[in-house]
């Protein structure tokens, strides 16, 4: 259950790249101020990426670009790390949504 004080960690293997402090629900979103770590430089033109994709409705190459997301990131909720994601950052903003089981 969300409790509204959940802190979602977004992780490159070991470290920590940023932090999602969660502060609203809307199934299946979450949503909340996203906090970059150090290491969040080297990975945020994908998501820049990523929102002017979706935007511009280019679902060919904005699929192959979240593909990379999750190759290259991983997800980590209160309960441990997810199987599949989908985030999009937008400066100090994360949403996203995840599930325990891939996407179909």
């Amino acid at each position: 259950m969300w409790s509204g004080k959940d802190v979602w960690q977004l992780r490159r293997a070991e470290e920590v790249v940023g932090e999602i402090v969660i502060e609203e629900s809307d199934f299946p979103w979450l949503s909340g101020r996203f906090v970059a770590a150090e290491g969040f430089v080297e990975v945020k033109s994908l998501f820049d990426r990523e929102l002017v994709l979706l935007e511009a409705e280019d679902l060919e190459e904005w699929d192959a670009v979240v593909g990379e997301i999750c190759e290259r990131l991983q997800l980590v909720g209160p309960a441990g790390p997810v199987a599949e994601f989908l985030l999009h950052i937008d400066g100090e903003r994360a949403w996203f949504r995840w599930s325990d089981e891939p996407f179909e």
